[in-house]
């Protein structure tokens, strides 16, 4: 019988039991109609790389299966009624390959590693997608208080021309201005 992958995204709000449910649904219909499920594995919730019906994350779930056509082309027609299914894909490949796939294996490998620390051993307050989660360098600055600059911070003020006692502005000197020589 022909072997293929199966890879299916279920609607973010749904739950990670139901998606269980549907997995064990398609289960079903690949095992009445003739065929077996290898491997099968729940890939969690994830950000889709681009937005899919409204959505932006999707819940990951994949099946190696080893079944007619026939059984795989309704488990697809099953999925295309399903509401909660927002896009699936089949691949037919020559052998099934029983170790984890390359998603469960990078979940490991970040579990492994442990939380992200800073330079200087507190936690960073990074979210697991790289974003600050609102505390970033603005809200770290908003402490200080830009007013309150040094003198020497502070922008020069535009020269203003000198008063005299009759309350009359004098024109403001030239520093590069050669003195008037007596033409005589």
């Amino acid at each position: 019988m022909p072997l293929y992958e199966h890879v299916f995204l279920a609607r973010q709000d749904v739950s990670a039991q139901q998606v269980e449910k549907l997995m064990e649904t398609y289960q079903s219909i690949i095992k009445d109609n003739g065929g077996s499920i290898g491997k099968t594995e729940y890939w969690g919730l994830k950000n889709l790389a681009y937005r899919i019906k409204k959505k932006r994350k999707a819940h990951y779930a994949l099946m190696n299966i080893d079944a007619p056509h026939e059984a795989v082309a309704e488990m697809e027609r099953q999925m295309s009624i399903e509401p909660d299914v927002i896009r699936y894909l089949t691949l037919r490949v020559d052998e099934l390959d029983d170790s984890p796939s390359a998603m469960m294996k990078r979940q490991d490998r970040d579990d492994r590693r442990g939380p992200r620390r800073d330079r200087d051993g507190r936690d960073g307050g990074r979210d697991r997608d790289g974003r600050d989660g609102g505390r970033g360098r603005d809200a770290r600055d908003a402490g200080r208080d830009r007013a309150s600059k040094p003198e020497d911070e502070k922008p020069a003020e535009a020269a203003k021309p000198a008063k005299t006692e009759a309350g009359e502005a004098e024109p403001a000197e030239d520093k590069d201005a050669k003195p008037d020589e007596d033409k005589s």
